[in-house]
């Protein structure tokens, strides 16, 4: 018989009871005991939904506290060498190395692969001495056993994607490294074995990137010499995200079960399956259900799928399963009753997913006659949809037709554009500012439920959010920055706020999705045409222009973040999604413009973060969100300048694209990383200006004035002084106000401090490009 599976499910609860427990045990609020309480009946209840639905093989230990990646080093004695001091098993260590504290600053963050989804990075020394501090798999596994005679599918995170994600190593001495995890591995294997698991998943979708042969022969080794340890439990190998480009010698590997994605593999999973079949020895685990998106499958297509896989591989070897682990879309639909109704039958959240599992698993054990009333439901919801007037605009449709051979790109080249700004702004040297959100209180967040609710009008509400604009534009002439922002107090989200002023998008109550920690997003669903008909922006702007005679950033969100932070339509290309989003937000843009709204950030945080895991698709990607991000820009006058701001990636590999957005102005976050991609500048010329991120507005603690001198005196070793913008790494939403305030006036200091270094940086001349002093 087949069997249904899950790779992973949400942690975080149908209302977010996960994150609202942590944040509640960070303000001392509740104890530890009642925390691990409330984490123990959330992993209960979300165990017996998965049984209730008809799961067969479900997850333990996918379950995290904060993220798996920091879960599997801790596991393994690998805290960072700041935090050894602290009893490393302690909870309060495993938060401090996420989160920072008053002594130690957090590990660097950074996205999963190409989700939305951020994992600490481990911090690993080349002479590090790995142990096994806490077998945690053998406790969630006990305790499914115990508490609902759940035979679970131990989860863990295989030992190569862990160290490929991890840093603090030379690449020299990765194998010895490895050699020294691959006993633990066992060991935890071992231990779940004798506890009575069956199966354990082995995460490593590292097997979906690039790889070279040498790597291949290293994963060879590191699974022989850990199946060879094992008897009676099953190891079931799961890759996702993309297709694996080595498929014989993956399928070959020493291992019990496969795991493949055979949803964003764009056919080649199954065409290498056809081609090269499957060994008679192994189980395949079909990731046939996408795992990374909202809408109802198209079972009949599924189930045709899985009728070629069966083609090759036994039923009684087949699990069906999603594409990934459900951590990337929300818990269900049921809670949401504010939909239209043809939207809501449209879409399958988590627990949807795990129905049409058992759908299709029912429907290869039994015979379709047994689901069919069941397929229709599905086909007819998806027409109802596709036949709605949202998704026939046809002016919409026109207008990004009209800009098919059309090459966007600004009036004047950026050495022209950056003298014209110069003399129209009159900045100082090294000018401070911030990127672009201010604290969101309580009280905030409260005027905002109540506006919503409608217990406030909008006169009240809009008579609040002045009262806030007019405070922090005050706060912020006191602490002495050169451009300021009007705060975003209006907006709920970076993405959400936007999508709700434009046609296109629709918005759920309860659709949240971890980001990273207790950080939720709830990504607005993209289901039509993308138009905008009237400004977003530009009344809380202007109105805090008004208020001063500095300069304020315009803020909006990019096209390609808009995109990767939002669950689209799957109709038409992403690529056409992006030009009608992009071709809404030029009209905004030119409606600041035109409103005497001069510099403008357009902020792309999550242009990295989609793209392709395979190095040969990454130059398409890139080429289209280029073209997006200069579709929105482009238009504008010479003298308006056009920033934008990008955070927690691995922004070395794609500074070519960077240069190629045109933007004027860009802000990446280094403070978290350390100031490494300070070094990429060692090796690159660039020309425009660029603020490197210089204290981290994650982390609670309040950096010293000493301490952003180093970080600015730092970036300007690589960086020439009229190049160099001077801003925290990220926005200031999540942050205190007195913590915000008390960082910001340390920021500013600092920068006095380095523009009066001995004169050395007041007489500057412009440079005509990047000079390296």
């Amino acid at each position: 018989m087949t069997k249904s599976s899950t790779i992973g499910y949400p942690r975080i609860g149908e209302k977010r009871e996960w994150k609202k427990a942590l944040e509640q045990f960070w303000k001392e609020n509740i104890t530890e005991t009642e925390l691990l309480t409330e984490m123990k009946s959330l992993r209960i209840n979300d165990l017996k939904k998965q049984k209730d639905i008809g799961i067969d093989l479900i997850p333990v230990g996918d379950f995290s506290m904060y993220d798996q990646v920091l879960d599997t080093a801790v596991m393994f004695g690998l805290i960072p060498d700041r935090f050894k001091h602290q009893d490393e098993k302690a909870l309060q260590t495993y938060f401090d190395i996420a989160r920072g504290n008053d002594k130690a600053v957090a590990s660097e963050m950074t996205k999963w692969f190409n989700t939305n989804y951020h994992y600490i990075v481990p911090e690993i020394e080349a002479d590090a001495e790995p142990t096994l501090v806490e077998n945690r798999l053998l406790h969630y596994f006990q305790e499914a056993k115990e508490k609902l005679a759940i035979n679970g599918k131990p989860v863990i995170l295989g030992p190569v994607t862990f160290l490929k994600l991890s840093k603090g190593f030379e690449k020299k001495d990765f194998n010895k490294l490895l050699k020294k995890l691959v006993p633990l591995y066992i060991q935890v294997l071992q231990e779940l074995e004798n506890a009575g698991a069956e199966w354990v998943q082995i995460d490593e979708p590292i097997l979906a990137t690039t790889l070279t042969e040498e790597d291949i022969t290293l994963v060879k080794d590191v699974y022989q010499s850990i199946q060879q340890e094992l008897s009676s439990i099953k190891t079931l190998l799961q890759t996702y995200f993309e297709a694996v480009d080595h498929y014989e010698e993956i399928v070959s590997l020493p291992v019990d079960g496969i795991g493949l994605d055979f949803v964003h593999d764009e056919g080649a999973n199954l065409d290498n399956l056809k081609k090269y079949g499957f060994p008679e020895d192994k189980t395949l685990a079909a990731g046939v259900i996408n795992g990374r998106n909202i809408w109802r499958e198209n079972l009949d297509i599924k189930l045709s799928q899985l009728e070629t896989i069966i083609s090759k591989v036994e039923k009684k070897r087949l699990i069906v399963q999603p594409s990934c682990s459900l951590l990337h879309v929300p818990v269900t639909v049921t809670t949401e009753t504010e939909l239209q109704p043809h939207l809501k039958n449209a879409l399958a959240f988590a627990d949807q997913k795990l129905d049409e599992i058992k759908i299709l698993t029912d429907s290869l054990n039994n015979g379709r006659d047994t689901v069919e009333a069941k397929l229709k439901e599905q086909a007819q919801s998806r027409e109802e949809l596709w036949k709605s007037a949202s998704r026939n605009n046809h002016e919409v449709q026109s207008e990004v037709e009209s800009w098919k051979d059309v090459e966007p790109k600004r009036d004047q080249h950026y050495p022209t554009r950056q003298k014209i700004q110069h003399e129209f702004f009159q900045l100082p040297l090294l000018p401070t500012t911030t990127i672009g959100s201010l604290p969101q209180t309580p009280e905030i967040r409260q005027a905002r439920l109540k506006w919503r609710k409608g217990d406030w009008l909008d006169q009240q509400y809009d008579a609040f959010i002045e009262k806030n604009i007019r405070e922090w534009i005050q706060r912020q002439e006191e602490i002495g920055l050169d451009v300021l922002i009007h705060g975003e107090f209006e907006r709920n989200d970076m993405v959400e706020f936007f999508g709700e002023k434009l046609e296109g998008f629709a918005f759920t109550r309860y659709a949240w999705v971890q980001s990273y920690g207790s950080r939720c997003v709830k990504p607005p669903i993209i289901y039509g045409d993308v138009a905008l008909t009237e400004p977003m922006t530009v009344k809380e702007i202007t109105y805090a222009q008004s208020l001063t005679e500095k300069v304020v950033k315009g803020m909006l969100t990019g096209p390609i973040t808009i995109l990767n932070w939002s669950f689209v339509r799957e109709d038409i290309s992403n690529f056409d999604v992006t030009k009608q989003i992009a071709l809404a937000l030029q009209k905004e843009i030119k409606f600041l413009e035109n409103n005497d709204i001069h510099m403008i950030q357009v902020d792309e945080p999550a242009l990295r973060e989609g793209l392709p895991l395979k190095t040969e698709k990454q130059k398409e990607y890139l080429d289209e969100a280029v073209y997006a991000f200069k579709l929105a820009t482009s238009a504008v006058k010479s003298e308006t300048q056009i920033h934008t701001h990008m955070c927690y990636s691995e922004f070395g590999e794609i500074m070519n694209t960077i240069d190629q957005l045109d933007a004027d102005v860009i802000s990446i976050e280094t403070a978290r990383s350390h100031g490494e991609l300070i070094a990429n500048f060692e090796e690159i010329s660039y020309e425009k200006e660029i603020g490197l991120g210089v204290y981290d507005i994650h982390s609670p603690r309040v950096p010293s004035v000493d301490e952003m001198v180093n970080n600015i005196s730092r970036a300007l070793k690589v960086l020439h002084p009229r190049q160099f913008w001077v801003n925290p790494d990220c926005g200031l939403k999540t942050r205190g106000i007195s913590e915000t305030t008390a960082a910001l006036t340390n920021m500013v200091e600092a920068t006095r401090q380095v523009r009066n270094l001995n004169g050395v940086y007041q007489d500057l001349p412009n440079p005509k490009r990047t000079t390296h002093i």
